[in-house]
């Protein structure tokens, strides 16, 4: 007899539901978060036992590498389906998620989720450090201005290795100011060095990788924008279509259809957020910073006309998140004008 088997992992605990291809509960109890431990639940069921499902989330992965090395058959579930499904139940308990799961994945409504490579995670978690680190840079900076704007005092627009430089030369004169600024300062300092490190990290990791060089020959396109799409995207061979990539990374609009009813509203913001972020990101540089003119950027300013800027900049990190795909399967380089 089949048997499914829900998950709903916690820092901690993890519910566990196991149940038979009638819905019949068979098992429910809770282990410690651990592959090992989940693994010794799930064994006495290994001969039934069809599916083993859990939601998408940040431990996701990790239990689910553990069950595998220990040929556990485990899928990924979508993590918004999986939560439209199971808000329908009034109460909510990791209990009744687990339960909840478990017959998600015996009636087959569920979408599995890709599963990274370790390529693909160690870049992100090397991006994702560069991004905590330059928002920490940010915020020293706008609570330098906060504290200054007080007294009259401007700190200049400048490159990030002159800014604490030029504030120095600014409050100097003012004991009560430097006592009180220049720690401030010494960590943003700290702050900027360390993340010049990791800005020099991802560039050569774009630098020695095939698929990046490629990938930064499209205008606005830089090292950032390119290893982010890499390890976002991951496999491009999951994707039957590259017309497919911008709607699984949230670039097309949404659509209820109902009866007579029948609008598009927003993008859907599914997907990866920032190969999303990065996309838009390069977007805005093809349509405010490249100088050359070619048939792409000549489409989202006519779009830009008609319909606004915004518009125009989400349409074409749409068309980008296509075009880049495309050289990446065909092992081409961007051509502007092509023939």
């Amino acid at each position: 007899m089949a048997m499914y088997a829900g998950l709903d992992v916690s820092l901690a605990k993890t519910a566990i539901c196991v149940i038979d291809q009638d819905g019949k509960i068979l098992q429910e109890t809770v282990a410690r978060t651990d592959s090992e431990a989940i693994a010794e639940v799930l064994e006495q069921h290994r001969g039934g036992l069809e599916r083993i499902g859990l939601e998408a989330g940040p431990m996701a992965e990790w239990i689910l590498k553990g069950l595998e090395q220990r040929n556990f058959h485990i899928v990924q579930m979508e993590t918004r389906q999986v939560h439209l499904a199971l808000s329908a139940s009034a109460v909510k308990t990791d209990r009744k998620d687990a339960r909840g799961i478990a017959n998600l994945l015996r009636m087959g409504w569920f979408k599995p989720v890709h599963v990274k490579t370790a390529t693909a995670r160690e870049r992100r978690v090397l991006l994702s450090a560069r991004e905590s680190l330059l928002r920490r840079l940010k915020d020293l900076d706008n609570s330098v201005r906060g504290l200054l704007r007080c007294f009259g005092l401007r700190p200049p627009r400048l490159l990030r290795a002159r800014w604490s430089g030029a504030v120095r030369e600014l409050i100097e004169g003012h004991p009560a100011l430097t006592d009180a600024i220049s720690p401030i300062l010494e960590a943003r300092d700290c702050l900027a060095e360390q993340l010049g490190r990791l800005d020099k990290r991802v560039r050569d990791e774009a630098r020695n990788d095939a698929v990046c060089r490629r990938l930064v020959t499209v205008p606005g396109v830089g090292a950032v924008v390119a290893l982010t799409y890499v390890a976002a995207i991951d496999t491009p061979e999951r994707f039957r279509s590259s017309k497919t990539v911008g709607a699984s990374l949230g670039l097309t609009p949404r659509r209820y259809q109902s009866g007579e009813t029948d609008r598009s509203g927003a993008i859907t913001k599914m997907g990866d957020p920032a190969a999303r972020v990065a996309l838009f990101e390069a977007a805005h540089v093809i349509m405010t910073r490249v100088a050359r003119w070619f048939p792409l950027k000549a489409w989202a300013m006519r779009v830009a006309a008609r319909r606004g800027a915004k518009r125009a900049k989400v349409a074409l990190a749409r068309k980008l998140a296509v075009i880049l795909h495309r050289i990446w399967i065909d092992g081409t380089e961007f051509q502007p004008n092509p023939a």
